[in-house]
């Protein structure tokens, strides 16, 4: 595979989506894409591998036909309601009162010396920001004078197993995994600009199997957490509210759902195929959206509680940004804005060229984002195969020395 080509892997509960990428000095050009409905995973967590190596396999596929190119390796997405984020400070004293690299990777290091369970591992360790004495909000102190260097970090950690799994699946698809990344993570690489970044704001990854919120202020991450509801569950009420299978559920809330009852028309109808042999039946589009916008509206209040609690609700300035496949659903903005007390848009993915019309939706941000991801990564000279060694070392080995670097 060539060194240029860059390929993002979204394993989603609802769908697997490989989108391959050309990767230039000043430019990432979108050349193919690929999508295949996903079989094996449950809320964002793998429940079985032959079903999804066999939806990997597809998604790659198209993928490599459209592109043109044969796929070797890929930057893997991980979502779930194992993953759990939490903030972390370290200190040490400057030996030669100049800060050089050595003294950034002790601080980091002190910063990520917290006791974590076996059976979790560090997914990701993002420098939030340095301070020099008492000089905060420092991102890049190297070369500065000073008897004191803290660093603060945001600390990512996943259950060893669900990462394990997912580089298993990969690796049986024939596939390399460069690195994992928290989907959220990826997704705000794709939707969010810098200003944004730096006035605060809640990222929502709104996708099948989980909510997953990013939290970003003055530049850098500061919170992150994962809520196991989603669009499944939107889907699961329709087809338990109106008494339908659950495919049919899926295809009336792509078709004529709507998030928000208000804007709704009164005299619209939909039909509704029956389980069994009965016969369809007609029903206001009106009930569609009274079964909706509360599960909506409780998701979207779980996640605003838990704004609350990490201490940031008055500080995402610039709003909320939602992405994923679920935030397509009309009313959704409407509703986080309500929810939120905050402006709320739809994030779509930018920042690249190529076939952009083909990903230009909420539900392509996390694995465009992981294809800029890796893009800005493998610029660094940062890139390996998995298969030598012991897997998973090596990827959350690369994987902290990445972070170690200022972002």
């Amino acid at each position: 595979m060539a060194e240029e080509i860059i390929v993002g892997l979204d394993i989603g509960t609802t769908k697997i989506c490989a989108v391959v990428a050309e990767a230039r000095p000043d430019d990432v050009e979108i050349i193919g894409m690929g999508t295949h409905p996903s079989e094996g995973l449950r809320k964002g967590v793998v429940i079985n591998i032959e079903h999804t190596v066999n939806s990997i396999k597809e998604a790659v596929e198209e993928a490599e036909t459209m592109a043109g190119c044969e796929i070797g390796s890929v930057y893997a997405g991980i979502a779930g309601g194992h993953i759990k984020g939490f903030n972390s400070h370290g200190v040490i004293a400057l030996k030669d009162k100049e800060v050089t690299q050595k003294d950034i990777d002790r601080v980091i290091e002190a910063a990520s010396a917290v006791a974590i369970p076996m059976d979790r591992e560090v997914i990701h360790t993002l420098v939030q920001e340095f301070i020099v004495d008492d000089q905060d909000g420092i991102m890049d102190p190297l070369g500065m004078s000073g008897v004191r260097l803290e660093a603060k970090v945001h600390i990512v950690t996943g259950a060893v197993t669900s990462a394990q799994n997912i580089i298993k699946c990969a690796n049986r698809a024939g596939l390399d995994v460069c690195d994992i990344v928290l989907e959220s993570i990826a997704s705000s690489e794709a939707v969010l600009n810098k200003e944004e970044r730096n006035l605060g704001v809640a990222l929502l990854d709104f996708g099948g199997g989980t909510t997953d919120m990013a939290v970003f202020s003055k530049g850098s991450i500061k919170h992150t957490s994962v809520l196991a509801l989603g669009g499944d569950n939107l889907t699961y009420d329709i087809a338990v509210g109106l008494r339908t299978p659950k495919g049919e559920a899926e295809r009336i809330k792509m078709k004529y759902g709507c998030a928000l009852c208000s804007l709704i028309g009164k005299d619209e109808t939909i039909e509704v195929p029956a389980v069994g042999d009965r016969r369809p039946r007609v029903l206001s589009r009106q009930i569609l959206g009274e079964i909706l916008e509360p599960r909506v509206e409780e998701i979207f209040s779980l996640i605003h509680g838990d704004l609350v609690r990490c201490g940031y609700e008055e500080k995402i300035s610039s709003g909320v940004v939602i992405t994923g496949g679920s935030a397509e659903l009309p009313g959704v903005p409407e509703i986080a804005e309500q929810i939120f007390n905050a402006p709320a848009r739809l994030g779509y993915p930018k920042g690249i060229s190529g076939l952009v019309e083909i990903v230009n939706k909420p539900m392509y941000a996390t694995a465009v984002g992981l294809v800029l991801y890796g893009a800005r990564n493998q610029r660094k000279g940062k890139k390996f195969r998995i298969r030598d060694g012991n897997i998973f070392n090596r990827v959350m080995g690369t994987m902290k020395r990445w972070f170690k670097e200022v972002i």
